[in-house]
């Protein structure tokens, strides 16, 4: 809220969102400008949210607040998503096959019939 109000005092006009004092319709084009510029070949609105949403799940935000910020109705949406570019995905069976100090087991002669 307070940056939408240092905007308005900042602005010419009425608009959140404006440009040369006139309302924009739609940020489409001045964002595929900005794609060109920067020299990339191909990067969309979407994508943006796709990085943002996998640079919060590998700082360890949990899902649920991932799926709340992106909008997503449903966290298994989110987890399904973006759970494997959390630290904590799959740690617990990572865990499991760390090496444990080696047992000493008595070998005898004696066969053991199959």
């Amino acid at each position: 809220m307070a940056a939408l109000q240092t905007a308005k005092l900042s602005g010419v006009s009425d608009y959140v969102i404006e440009w040369g004092g006139r309302k924009v319709g739609s940020i489409k084009t001045g964002f595929n400008a900005a794609v060109k510029r920067a020299g990339i070949a191909h990067c969309t609105r979407h994508d943006l949210r796709r990085t943002a949403g996998r640079f919060m799940a590998e700082a360890g935000v949990p899902i649920e607040e991932i799926a709340e910020y992106l909008g997503h109705s449903n966290p298994d949406i989110t987890r399904a998503t973006y759970a494997r570019f959390s630290p904590q995905h799959l740690r617990k069976a990572a865990g499991a096959l760390e090496i444990r100090p080696v047992v000493s087991v008595r070998q005898t002669k004696e066969h053991t019939p199959l």
